[in-house]
């Protein structure tokens, strides 16, 4: 049994809705949780009306449920949006509400299912979704992602424990990395990590690389420019009503838009990929002119090229973030299977969409005059792990200068 688990679990729901969403008195939040999470969703949602909160619109999910349709429903069924669950989600948009997600599926959810079905739903749900999700990138309103092992998860993450110990191992690193330690005080820790990694952001805007260039011993020799106007952002964010939040929790990295156009060379990955209910190992993507030219992959190959093929966005990089190799996460010697922890551990790149507020004025502009800036768009955004110990990065800046970013997978300043 996990040591002062209850006092852990209310500081962790604590952070999530006070530093993680930063609910505001009078706001309507939505919760989307699986069901199996539903002991700390309950506690979110107990703790956003401590807040204020006017009402939490909770979304339960099933993974049993989900793999039954994908598995067996009507080939129809893929291919419609429900009308229903568009006009919830613009009815949340218009209303400015936060969302918080709690994750914590099988990462192998899907193993086996048709990967047709998954990339038709993701592109009909991608197209119907697309104004919240734009507004949900361009921080128009909060948002928070935590999470809450399932035995699924946990049995993946800690193959040789049975299951009770390794539910209580997982919880163990979860508390560990987002710092929760039962004593009360995980939101002051948070408010100083915040504060050291705005300081490092602001360290990489004075430097305003033109390109970054990675090297590692897998492989790996790939350069990626820059948009002119790019900001690095990390740690928490502001929303359009000037809201701080935190995005992921936790969180360890500094990140920025490449210049949709300007990527060349080859990427190796450093950590399998939990990608559409499925792994993807062993795999590296070779870059021209931006484009994704070449894909191969050790084990997942067809669910990493249907992601790729989701629209023509998925073929060009949208992210590129920084984290040290030593770092709490990576430092715990555990890959989590779930993107929210394993691209906190690891440097990483992302195919498909953009964060808009990587430009200045970003999030003002029309998605023209973002293309335009150099941010790529996409309905799709998948992180991948690129981050080794032997990571080398080397930014340039735009009169020719040579800086060292990353030497030996950690930040050289």
């Amino acid at each position: 049994m996990v040591k002062n688990f209850d006092e852990k679990l209310d500081e962790y729901a604590h952070l999530l809705v006070q530093i993680g969403v930063n609910v505001r008195p009078g706001q309507t939040v939505r919760l989307r949780s699986e069901v199996t999470c539903a002991p700390l969703a309950r506690k979110c949602a107990a703790a956003c009306y401590d807040c204020g909160a006017r009402e939490v619109v909770v979304e339960w999910r099933d993974d049993f449920m989900t793999r039954e349709k994908y598995l067996r429903a009507d080939e129809a069924v893929f291919a419609e949006y429900p009308a229903y669950m568009k006009e919830q989600l613009d009815w949340l948009l218009a209303k400015g509400s936060p969302s918080l997600a709690i994750v914590g599926g099988d990462p192998e959810l899907l193993k086996g299912v048709d990967p047709k079905r998954i990339q038709t739903w993701q592109r009909v749900s991608g197209q119907a979704t697309k104004d919240y999700f734009d507004a949900m990138t361009a921080s128009r309103f909060q948002w928070s992602i935590g999470a809450h092992p399932t035995p699924a998860w946990a049995k993946k993450v800690f193959p040789d424990m049975p299951e009770a110990e390794a539910m209580d191992a997982l919880w163990d690193a979860i508390f560990d990395v987002c710092r929760i330690t039962g004593d009360g005080r995980a939101v002051e820790r948070w408010r100083e990590h915040i504060a050291t990694t705005a300081r490092r952001c602001e360290t990489l805007n004075r430097y305003n690389f033109k390109s970054l260039r990675y090297t590692n011993s897998l492989g790996t020799d790939l350069t990626v420019q820059l948009p002119d106007d790019h900001v690095w952002e990390g740690g928490s964010e502001k929303s359009a009503a000037g809201i701080e939040f935190v995005a992921n929790m936790p969180t360890e990295e500094i990140f920025t838009a490449p210049k949709w156009d300007a990527v060349d060379g080859r990427v190796y990955a450093a950590l399998p990929l939990a990608l559409d209910g499925n792994l993807v190992k062993d795999f590296y993507l070779d870059f021209r002119g931006g484009r994704i030219v070449d894909v191969h992959a050790g084990e997942g190959e067809d669910i990493l090229r249907h992601s790729i093929d989701l629209d023509e966005g998925s073929h060009y990089l949208g992210e590129a973030a920084l984290v040290p190799y030593d770092s709490p996460i990576r430092n715990k010697g555990i890959l989590f299977y779930e993107t929210l922890f394993d691209e906190n551990a690891s440097c990483h790149l992302a195919f498909g969409s953009a964060y808009p507020t990587c430009v200045k004025g970003g999030a003002d502009m029309t998605e023209e005059q973002q293309k335009a800036a150099g941010l790529n768009q996409s309905i799709n955004h998948v992180d991948f792990m690129v981050g080794t110990a032997d990571l080398s990065i080397v930014g340039t800046t735009h009169d020719g200068k040579e800086v060292p970013v990353f030497v030996n997978g950690n930040f050289a300043f």
